[in-house]
């Protein structure tokens, strides 16, 4: 079955937004020369997202070492990386957005012998000395599981850590190839014995061809190592070459996943069809620390 063949549902229908602020925030990016996973991985809600002055940076260049089935990131052997001054240049990108929350995330650099993980601690470290009241978020590629380098983003303090499966175990032959289901879980594993206090997050995707028990073992999965915080959305094609769309599915399924996964345990979660691992971060980071959650990093 190709996408081609299945119509989008009305659910799937969002209103573009297009106003000033998006004119803003895209201005003030392409001055700053960032890359942003919005435009890399062609997100339906970058729009939105550029309205409310947010915007998710891309490090490690613009290149993936490893071909996903469902991304448009560019894939191949990516340049060697720049001493460009991209840290300090992501802070006065945050300062002129007047942000108050950051989520930076990568493309995956398996030719690193540390995976991309100091890029990672220099950006947060930058952004905390410049900017202290900004809360920064991480989204991390695997680091081939090397316990240094997720040791060594802990320790940059993020406030939040996110990895994504991405997909349930059964289709990571099929979407996911270069990674393994049971090494990520790993990672969002160590994570909590590095810092047992660092809150945790990750993500599903859905229409791929998984099953809702699929779906239900990788809610369990998740909980089972400890994460913290949960997003489930809708699978889009972005490319034709990309995998096709088996299934839209219904909200009322995405308001089931999302009782299911708070019946598990997990403190936050957003379940619905346009939801994406960055969608709403400040969101789930505020509703927890509200409730007076104790997420000091000493």
């Amino acid at each position: 079955m190709t996408n081609a063949q299945i119509e989008r549902p009305a659910w799937l229908k969002k209103r573009l937004v297009t106003d000033e602020a998006v004119s803003g925030t895209r201005a003030i990016l392409a001055e700053s020369g960032l890359e942003t996973v919005c435009r890399s991985s062609m997100c339906p809600n970058q729009n939105e997202c550029f309205s409310n002055g947010q915007a998710t940076f891309l490090l490690l260049g613009d290149t993936c070492t490893r071909s996903c089935g469902f991304c448009s990131v560019k894939k191949g052997f990516p340049a060697q990386l720049k001493s460009d001054g991209e840290p300090d240049r992501i802070a006065d990108t945050v300062r002129k957005m007047g942000l108050k929350y950051v989520v930076l995330t990568s493309v995956t650099r398996d030719d690193l012998e540390d995976g991309g993980a100091g890029e990672f601690v220099k950006a947060v470290g930058c952004i905390k000395r410049i900017l202290p009241e900004i809360k920064v978020e991480v989204l991390t590629p695997d680091f081939k599981g090397r316990h240094e380098s997720i040791k060594a983003v802990v320790g940059s303090a993020p406030d939040v850590l996110g990895h994504n499966i991405e997909t349930v175990k059964r289709l990571y032959s099929v979407a996911r190839r270069g990674s393994k289901y049971r090494r990520s879980l790993k990672l969002l594993k160590y994570v909590k014995k590095v810092n047992r206090l660092q809150l945790t997050k990750s993500s599903i995707m859905v229409g791929l061809g998984e099953s809702s028990r699929d779906v239900s073992a990788a809610i369990k999965d998740l909980r089972g190592v400890g994460c913290d915080i949960l997003t489930i959305g809708q699978y889009l094609r972005p490319l034709q070459d990309n995998l096709p769309v088996r299934r839209y599915v219904t909200p009322g399924e995405f308001d089931r996943y999302k009782e299911t996964a708070l019946s598990a345990g997990f403190k936050f979660v957003l379940a619905g069809p346009f939801v994406r691992s960055s969608y709403r971060a400040e969101e789930a980071y505020r509703s927890l620390t509200r409730k007076g959650e104790d997420y000091d990093r000493s």
